[in-house]
């Protein structure tokens, strides 16, 4: 069952330049979302610039820096706070009844945001997080480093039980099992000749395949930020916290059918846009940015991916 109002098959792809909040309220008659990813800035309190060319610095902003990309200063925690919850409020409205949202923080306002999405979709739409490992190395400083950013996971349905997308068993979902438990266990071979295992729970027998591999976890440390980031990769972009596309393409495999609309709303560089796009289902783009809007236009051209665009003048 997909969603009720998707964009049809003719439509192009949608790009907004806005705030988010203008984005969804442009939607208002449009399409709803089946599968919302958010990578709001981190309230880092300093502004994050781009590498555009050779010598140019990116990230925070220093003397070597390229443009600027974002402002990520919003008068303090409250501020940034506050913003973020009235952009969840205005999604969830756009969202599909099986829609899933993926909110992408760090250890700075994480906490903080989780208490305030409970509030916007109800506790009982927490499904669970994911912990990023972007791969940087850690720093010198007192305490723990911290090397891990989280993705706090809600659905539409406020129930427990409530239904929503969920590819359990889509290969980007698994990963092989250990050598060690493969030569303990996996002795059987079926008449394909496909090693497995099989397991008695609760009287049941279930059955499982060692080339399955097993469900990956709630820790990712396979999609490095590196491969993202480094100028001889082909997916760089020179923006600033830009995302690698294996961890939105699992993001995108696990909580959608072809055919749904993506949405990414503050999409910086459009990592989220081009994975979409190549899994064949619809995307809506959005980001404040002009630095940010270029970046995801030069991308999507790149790649042959076409789309509606659309400007959205700033509230006076």
């Amino acid at each position: 069952m997909h969603s009720p109002h998707p964009l049809p098959a003719h439509e192009p792809h949608l790009l907004f330049h806005a705030e988010a909040l203008a984005t969804c309220r442009a939607l208002e008659a449009g399409p709803l979302l089946d599968l919302v990813y958010l990578d709001p800035p981190f309230n880092v309190g300093a502004a994050f610039t781009a590498r555009t060319r050779m010598g140019e610095a990116r990230g925070k902003r220093t003397s070597a820096s390229g443009p600027v990309a974002y402002e990520d200063a919003w008068g303090g925690l409250d501020g940034f706070l506050a913003m973020l919850e009235a952009t969840l409020r205005a999604i969830r409205e756009r969202m599909s009844p099986r829609a899933t949202l993926w909110l992408h923080l760090d250890h700075r306002t994480v906490h903080y945001a989780k208490v305030r999405a409970d509030a916007v979709f109800g506790s009982g739409a927490f499904r669970g997080e994911v912990i990023w490992l972007p791969g940087n190395g850690a720093r010198g400083k007192k305490g723990p480093s911290i090397t891990h950013q989280t993705l706090l996971v809600y659905t539409r349905d406020p129930r427990p039980s409530g239904d929503f997308v969920w590819n359990a068993d889509d290969p980007l979902l698994r990963e092989p099992y250990a050598e060690t438990s493969q030569r303990m266990h996996f002795r059987h071979r079926d008449e394909d000749g496909r090693l497995y295992r099989e397991r008695v729970i609760n009287g049941k027998t279930y059955r499982y395949y060692a080339d399955e591999g097993r469900r990956l976890g709630s820790v990712w440390a396979d999609a490095p930020a590196m491969v993202a980031n480094t100028p001889l990769r082909e997916e760089a972009t020179g923006y600033p916290t830009q995302k690698p596309e294996k961890l939105l393409e699992r993001i995108v495999r696990a909580s959608s059918h072809e055919g749904d609309v993506v949405a990414d709303l503050m999409c910086g560089s459009g990592t989220t846009l081009v994975v979409a796009a190549k899994l064949g289902r619809r995307f809506v783009g959005g980001d404040a940015s002009p630095l940010a809007i270029e970046t995801t236009r030069r991308r999507l051209d790149r790649n042959g991916i076409a789309y509606r665009m659309q400007d959205i003048a700033p509230a006076s």
